[in-house]
């Protein structure tokens, strides 16, 4: 009976997910990416400059909603922005539509948008990515990331992760795992962008030009982070 009962309210919840679902065009999440960003660029508590400098691309998902009803499901859609090359050492490329899927039973009440930002550390995680849904923590290693624009990724943990991740809630920005999330690109909204179907891969080859909603974004990348300092020249 209990089981039956927990399987209906799973049911339930998920056929709920889509109201929770970000409704804004693709080009609407990368203005919203780039707005991200340059928030938590500037912040003294913000965004560490250091390990961005060693990052291979960034992961934007602006305002992820959570919806909870005894099941508790986050859904969100954003931004992946790769460094160019075969070894990710060129300027920053054009943006990759994602979106991520995530579960947590519990009693939970209320729902948030929260914002997640995700440094992609190393090319393993990166092209892991690219190629479809990975599980975060399973596929790829994932930690919470360092905070504040000095921070360094100071620990084993952090220095060994694939990936590093943030969340940002009600203005408070923090470090926090995101371990069990899927993510993976978003072959709709990348098709919705770009004009035509092309795959994760195709966009960072640079078969197609960033669109004009990605100037700002790519603009404050290139700015503050021009090189990646992990892989020198």
């Amino acid at each position: 009976m209990k089981t039956n009962l927990m399987y209906g309210f799973l049911v339930g919840a998920l056929c709920l997910a889509p109201l929770f679902a970000p409704a804004e065009e693709p080009s609407d999440r990368v203005t919203a990416a780039g707005q991200v960003f340059k928030d938590l660029s500037i912040a003294s508590s913000g965004l560490p400059i250091n390990v961005l400098n060693k990052a291979d691309c960034v992961i934007i998902l602006p305002s992820v909603k959570k919806a909870s009803f005894i099941v508790g499901a986050q859904y969100g859609k954003g931004v992946m922005v790769c460094r160019s090359g075969a070894n990710f050492n060129g300027p920053w490329g054009a943006p990759i539509m994602m979106q991520s899927s995530g579960g947590s039973f519990g009693l939970q009440a209320g729902g948030q948008a929260t914002d997640f930002v995700i440094l992609v550390m190393n090319d393993d995680g990166a092209r892991s990515v690219m190629k479809g849904r990975a599980k975060l923590g399973a596929e790829t290693s994932i930690a919470a990331g360092p905070v504040g624009r000095d921070a360094e990724a100071s620990t084993t943990a952090t220095m060994q992760a694939q990936m590093l991740s943030y969340s940002r809630a009600q203005g408070v920005f923090a470090g926090v795992s995101l371990s069990g999330t899927s993510l993976g690109p978003s072959d709709d909204d990348n098709e919705k962008l770009y004009g035509k179907k092309i795959s994760a891969q195709e966009i960072f080859a640079g078969d197609v030009k960033a669109p004009p909603s990605a100037a700002s974004l790519l603009s404050q990348l290139r700015r503050i982070s021009p090189k990646n300092l992990a892989k020198g020249k």
